[in-house]
């Protein structure tokens, strides 16, 4: 049986999600929200025959019990005024938004860990491609006191609310960097890339420490980057980890699958396969529990 998902939010993301999600044996796409009829995302739901609503978080709610796992690819703020109510109607909310809400998720990491949450936040696109790899620097090396993350993005491939959230998208990817590595002091950057032909997306990540055991560090991250590719093949180190003075690099290309956007836009890719990959994992457990029912909203509530 497979798990019954909605999507809101018919931008970049919410169109590559959809594609994921048709491709897959455990999911079902029952709902797509967007807020403009005329957009080009509620146009491909519905030649992929998807039931579509441009009422956005209104038409959401007066379908509730089409669906129980919500893709948000909204904005930031209009996922922290929804996903609330959409967890206590006790829907599981998978948050592409840089919104601060949920648990932090990087599915290599700690997914299994999560299958139970509410609301799952899939940090941001630099955060999945940057966070398993400074992992595993901190992993090999303790005493790094300082980590950075660097991404450059094309400009095509980040649509208008990856640009009006980009505060956000900063604080949660080095919230997140703080979580899985341990280190306090974290920057991270992202650069948006209007050059054409468009430029594939590229993270660089620094580490700095008084010593580094680049043994260590090259099998943590060679572990690090097969598990990735389980998720997104088109994960490559491009630069081999090195170390000049204290300071520890690599870099790292994501070429994305083509599903919506061309495969430069591999930002877009590695963000939505990390969250179909959490809604397969729940897929798989609810064999073994029972979904709690959903709570009815008065409509006036929803704004």
């Amino acid at each position: 049986m497979t798990l019954r998902t909605a999507i809101i939010g018919s931008g970049n993301i919410g169109c590559d999600v959809l594609c994921k999600v048709q491709r897959s044996a455990l999911l079902d796409c029952t709902l797509f929200a967007g807020r403009n009829a005329a957009s080009p995302g509620l146009a491909l739901a519905r030649t992929r025959g998807v039931p579509v609503t441009d009422r956005g978080a209104e038409g959401l709610f007066a379908a509730l019990d089409t669906f129980d796992l919500v893709f948000d690819a909204t904005s930031s703020a209009a996922h922290q005024a929804h996903a609330p109510m959409l967890e206590a109607a006790g829907k599981v909310v998978v948050n592409l938004t840089p919104a601060p809400n949920g648990a932090l998720c990087v599915p290599s990491l700690n997914g299994d860990d999560l299958l139970t949450a509410r609301n799952i936040n899939m940090i941001t696109c630099g955060g999945q491609a940057s966070i398993p790899i400074a992992q595993a620097m901190t992993e090999a090396n303790p005493d790094i006191h300082y980590v950075e993350v660097v991404s450059s993005i094309s400009a095509e491939s980040a649509g208008p609310a990856t640009r009006l959230n980009l505060n956000h998208y900063i604080e949660t990817t080095e919230s997140a960097l703080r979580q899985f590595t341990g280190c306090s002091n974290v920057k991270a950057i992202l650069n948006i890339n209007p050059a054409k032909p468009n430029v594939y997306m590229q993270t660089a990540i620094s580490a700095l420490a008084a010593q580094h055991d680049l043994a260590a560090t090259e099998a943590a991250i060679a572990k690090a980057v097969t598990q990735l590719r389980a998720a997104v093949p088109g994960y490559d180190v491009i630069v081999e980890p090195h170390v000049t003075g204290d300071r520890l690099f690599t870099m790292v290309r994501v070429t994305g699958a083509g599903d919506y956007l061309d495969p430069s836009a591999g930002n877009l890719d590695i963000i939505t396969a990390a969250a179909t990959r959490m809604a397969e994992a729940i897929a798989r457990g609810r064999g073994k529990r029972k979904a709690p029912p959903a709570e009815a909203l008065p409509m006036e509530s929803v704004a």
